[in-house]
């Protein structure tokens, strides 16, 4: 808890600059200078508010408490502030919200966030007493602190108090503020409460020039059009991240959505660019890139590319990702790479779609042995439409001149393309049924005509 209040410092003192102590703490320094310096920047205010004088005695108490705070020595920092509590008749509002103010810092410094809470809460009940500084410091660490605790609804209340007398004391709060909301209700499971507050936040960044605007905001937009299903915002953040930011997590995304939407070209441009920039260091990017390459009809670049991750070593020597680049190969009509690495997938897998592309290649190959054994082996380990695996074992059981195995499996993918309707498989199917009938009436025809001469 103590590492996610010092984080919410943090990020404060990031947000607000040099007035971020005093709205995280609550506290005001005592040092001359800063007396000084705190009372001109008073007075160059409007409305400041009239708040009654602190006396040099007390100033000399909180002194010596802030050089007990400074040393670390909390508990006896808290003697004196316990013993000042006890005396609070002496003291006005100004100086009593000054001592509540130090107590919530040494209770936050002990990670007793339930304490810090109650004495700023304490603060706050002195009205009018205390500066618009304090009131205005306390009430955003209150903010904060409900958040942190889970009172999520108390945070924004706070919240919309506090942006109310900024308002009015005539301050600009700036966006981060409104980031702050968003994340509440981001964690409120609000999305398009928060969406309302980051968007408000980025356009109040961009009118102030504060470019680029922080890399998280876009982030959390992004995650919050993404939830509601706004899937051309997520695109419009995602063009700015790219830009600004740009990461091998962003160029995917882009890309996944561009096909997610229907945008297959921009999809291709996306990894094209993302390629171009070397972030596609992964083995799902080459393949899915390589993939998509083939989409594009562009399958000899896909075949390089997926090669080139076999190469690299990105890629995995695996069944299905040698089927991939095999593929490519086949797709490419580059037989000869084609043939070994759906070989080798063979050799490491039992799925038939192995098989059933190594018989188309050793078909264009002429190598009819092999296609009928790969054919075979398609149809025993199983492939989807098996027709066309029937059809290919059929061409090359015909050209090894089996007419009979050849036409009884013509007709068995007949009948398989009939019960999935494919009329055109079908139509083939009977085509080549009709050649080898007639082609065993020519032979017979000749064979009887051989023999009449020989006789």
């Amino acid at each position: 808890m103590k590492k996610l209040m010092a984080s919410l410092v943090a990020v404060l003192l990031l947000d607000f600059g040099g007035q971020a102590v005093r709205e995280v703490t609550g506290f005001e320094s005592f040092s001359a200078m800063d007396s000084v310096a705190f009372a001109a920047e008073e007075r160059k205010r409007r409305k400041a508010r009239r708040v009654p004088n602190i006396s040099e005695m007390t100033y000399r108490k909180f002194a010596q408490v802030q050089e007990l705070m400074d040393l670390k020595e909390y508990d006896a920092a808290l003697e004196v502030l316990v013993d000042m509590e006890q005396r609070s008749r002496r003291y006005n509002g100004n100086e009593l919200g000054q001592v509540y103010s130090m107590f919530a810092v040494i209770m936050w410094s002990k990670e007793n966030n339930a304490g810090t809470i109650h004495y700023y809460e304490k603060v706050l009940e002195q009205g009018d007493d205390i500066t618009e500084g304090l009131e205005h410091g306390t009430m955003y660490s209150l903010a904060q602190l409900y958040f942190v605790e889970g009172e999520h609804q108390r945070s924004l209340d706070m919240m919309e108090i506090w942006l109310q007398k900024k308002e009015e004391f005539g301050d600009d709060p700036g966006p981060n503020p409104r980031y702050f909301m968003g994340q509440v209700y981001y964690a409120m499971k609000d999305y398009p409460g928060a969406t309302e507050q980051i968007e408000l936040a980025i356009s109040m960044a961009e009118a102030r020039d504060m470019l680029p605007i922080k890399e998280n905001w876009w982030q959390l937009l992004r995650f919050l059009y993404f939830e509601q299903d706004k899937w051309d915002r997520v695109l419009d953040v995602l063009h700015v991240l790219v830009r600004d930011y740009p990461k091998r997590d962003y160029w995917v995304q882009l890309a996944g959505i561009y096909g997610q939407e229907g945008f297959e070209r921009e999809q291709v441009l996306a990894m094209e660019v993302a390629h171009a920039g070397g972030f596609l260091d992964r083995e799902r990017d080459v393949l899915n890139y390589g993939g998509l390459l083939m989409q594009e009809e562009v399958p000899f670049r896909a075949a390089k590319w997926i090669q080139e991750g076999f190469d690299d070593e990105l890629v995995e020597s695996t069944a299905k990702n040698l089927q991939s680049l095999g593929q490519a190969y086949q797709l490419a009509q580059d037989v000869d790479d084609a043939i070994p690495v759906l070989e080798d997938a063979g050799k490491l897998s039992d799925d038939g779609e192995i098989f059933s592309r190594l018989s188309q290649l050793y078909l264009e190959k002429d190598q009819y042995k092999k296609c009928t054994d790969a054919a075979d082996s398609a149809l025993e380990k199983g492939v989807d439409r098996e027709y066309n695996a029937e059809i290919v074992l059929g061409m090359c059981l015909f050209n090894r001149d089996r007419l009979t195995q050849a036409r009884s499996t013509f007709v068995t993918a007949r009948r398989h393309a009939r019960a999935d309707k494919n009329e055109s498989v079908e139509r083939i199917c009977n085509q080549w049924i009709t050649y080898i009938d007639r082609d065993r009436i020519r032979r017979d025809q000749l064979a009887k005509a051989e023999a009449e001469f020989a006789g």
